[in-house]
């Protein structure tokens, strides 16, 4: 009586595969291509916006933290250094520049591969500041690569541009 109780029991449980698959279809539900997409561009943009937000005292004006830290704080560090950077206003610039423009497009989708590319090329420029850093810097260079590998997904205005270019064709 216990093993007749005990089989029609385990012949109720649905089999190990279906429940496999119900969970990874579950998984999959959540982590929807088009969600991971847009989360891996807000992910990125934060870290670049926050500091570049801080490097600005008005429209296209630097505040004086912004090239103090390049002309006296921030080095190089290459072979045979580490070294000033060269051209530190201007440095602080560009930087400030790429760290409001980048993320903008990343949040927007628009522009969003190349964008990527810019802050994975700013991610090595900060590696080379900052060596130290990596964990943190590696996790940013990894969701640059993945944006540029699998672009900015649905939610974005380069989804709507490419399918706004295809439909007129």
């Amino acid at each position: 009586m216990i093993t007749d109780q005990r089989m029609s029991a385990e012949a109720s449980l649905p089999p190990l595969r279906l429940l496999v698959d119900k969970a990874n279809h579950l998984v999959q539900t959540i982590a929807a291509p088009s969600l991971v997409q847009l989360m891996l561009r807000l992910a990125l943009a934060v870290p670049f916006w926050r500091s570049g937000i801080l490097k600005w005292g008005g429209f296209l004006k630097l505040n004086d933290t912004a090239v103090t830290l390049f002309s006296d704080e921030f080095m190089l560090h290459l072979p045979g250094g580490p070294y000033h950077y060269p051209a530190p206003a201007v440095m602080a610039f560009l930087s400030g520049c790429g760290e409001i423009t980048f993320p903008i497009l990343l949040v927007l989708g628009l522009g969003t591969r190349f964008a990527a590319l810019g802050l994975l090329f700013m991610t090595l420029i900060v590696e080379l500041t900052v060596p130290d850093g990596w964990p943190v810097h590696i996790t940013w260079a990894a969701m640059a690569l993945g944006i540029m590998a699998y672009g900015p997904g649905r939610v974005s205005l380069d989804y709507l541009v490419g399918r706004t270019l295809s439909h007129e064709r």
